[in-house]
């Protein structure tokens, strides 16, 4: 049905705030978009400032059961890995569809119109395959279509618990033997999505520690196949660094390097303790970078050099990683105030920056490059932030976009159109009452 938006104030390319803008959307598309007019008779009111839809370039969906629970000790990334695994040992699909689709719904309300799931948690307890292999990967992309928001399902290649390591324990629901039986499952998979525009079957290398060299080439040759999206963890730690060096003379990106896993369809997550070396090869590949600085801050992992790498030629996403914070506008600020903190001056990005980081780039780094850019015949997504609350009181034309990303939040997102489908309207989901099914979804999981 064809419906059109009169919105207060508008981002639009190429970045400039506009004010009384007609947004016609016809099906999934935006069909015109009108400038400077008076509200249309039947127009459907937008209050505030009207942006693309954000992309959540990198989820892992069942982490949102760890929210809270992780921090009632000082631990570690080990403590937190543990109780990481302990949640994934309880999942089984209809577990997962109901968790996924409650924290899909919390994306949703915090501005989210597409997600990028970096998905391992393939199998049964003990590794044994569902009778459907690809069990979790439907769940989750039917919680994503419950949701409102699409999905890059990054099919996840997982063979060792570290270099050299073996599987075990509940590391085995993860791992499909070798990169060939996993391409196989994989492939299986993306033939099923292949006619559906709003799912991208994508793939991913979980670490240099999970996936050894001689099995990436399967990897990425199924991410050339299908020309799909490839993407990776990166230089997490600097523990993963060094046994990397160890176990092969290369950093991890350069071990990426060398099979043929960087390029324009690929990011690296994270890419936290990189070299001079790193950054030249990621950059002159146009490799994305996905920062996740919520999670990287909650698991004391660093700080990375955002912009040393967008200036060297990668494009630079957004992801919520373990779900610590479910707010795409705290993850974009996240990276010019963490980038203060490591050295001490201020003005490494521009707002409209960050804001490109949250959308456009992240649409594209997902296989979604018709996403998260207002303009006729891309994806209807618009998502509209009060500019009237108290953390945005006082914003004008000339500082709505500042006011957005340096001081809104998630919960200042009232209204959100994804894929021409009005998901949430006066801050309240299609779904209902989404804190009680998160609730639900998780005591479930955690007994």
């Amino acid at each position: 049905m064809d419906v059109t938006y009169w919105c207060e104030m508008v981002w639009l390319p190429p970045g400039e705030v506009v004010e009384s803008v007609a947004i016609q959307v016809e099906g999934r598309r935006i069909g015109e978009i009108r400038p400077g007019v008076p509200a249309p008779a039947g127009a459907v009111r937008l209050a505030g400032l009207t942006l693309p839809g954000m992309a959540d370039g990198h989820s892992h969906a069942f982490h949102r059961a760890l929210r809270g629970h992780t921090q009632t000790g000082r631990g570690s990334f080990w403590t937190w890995r543990e109780q990481m695994y302990g949640v994934a040992a309880g999942l089984d699909p209809d577990g997962y569809l109901a968790l996924a689709t409650a924290a899909y719904a919390e994306m949703a309300l915090a501005g989210v119109t597409c997600v990028g799931e970096f998905h391992y948690l393939h199998h049964a307890p003990g590794g044994v395959p569902y009778a459907d292999p690809n069990a979790m990967g439907h769940a989750l992309i039917e919680a994503a279509r419950r949701a409102g928001v699409r999905i890059a399902l990054l099919d996840t290649c997982y063979l060792t618990g570290g270099v050299g390591d073996a599987l075990v324990g509940t590391q085995l629901r993860f791992g499909d033997g070798d990169a060939d039986r996993w391409a196989a499952r994989a492939d299986e998979l993306a033939r099923a999505y292949q006619k559906d525009e709003d799912v991208e079957i994508g793939a991913a290398i979980h670490s240099v520690r999970a996936v050894p060299p001689e099995q990436m080439h399967a990897v990425v040759e199924f991410a050339h196949r299908h020309a799909a999206p490839l993407h990776a963890h990166v230089s997490e730690q600097r523990a993963e660094n060094e046994a990397c060096v160890e176990a092969y003379a290369a950093t991890p990106v350069q071990l990426l390097h060398e099979r043929g896993a960087l390029g324009p369809r690929s990011t690296a997550v994270h890419a936290t303790h990189l070299s001079d070396v790193d950054i030249a090869l990621l950059g002159g590949s146009t490799t994305h970078v996905c920062m996740c600085p919520t999670t990287e801050r909650d698991l004391a992992d660093g700080i990375g050099p955002a912009r040393r790498l967008l200036d060297a030629g990668s494009a630079i996403t957004l992801g919520s990683d373990s779900h610590a914070v479910g707010d795409l506008l705290e993850e974009a600020r996240a990276v010019e105030l963490d980038e203060r903190l490591a050295t001490g001056e201020r003005g490494h990005w521009r707002a409209a920056e960050l804001l490109h980081a949250a959308t456009a780039a992240g649409h594209a780094s997902l296989g979604h490059p018709d996403g998260g850019c207002l303009v006729p015949g891309a994806w209807a997504d618009l998502v509209s932030v009060r500019l009237d609350s108290v953390r945005t009181a006082g914003a004008t034309k000339d500082s709505a976009v500042e006011s957005v990303i340096f001081a809104g939040t998630a919960a200042d997102v009232h209204s959100v159109v994804s894929g021409g489908r009005r998901v949430v309207a006066d801050g309240r989901h299609a779904l209902g009452d989404v804190g009680a099914l998160l609730r639900d979804a998780i005591a479930r999981v955690r007994g």
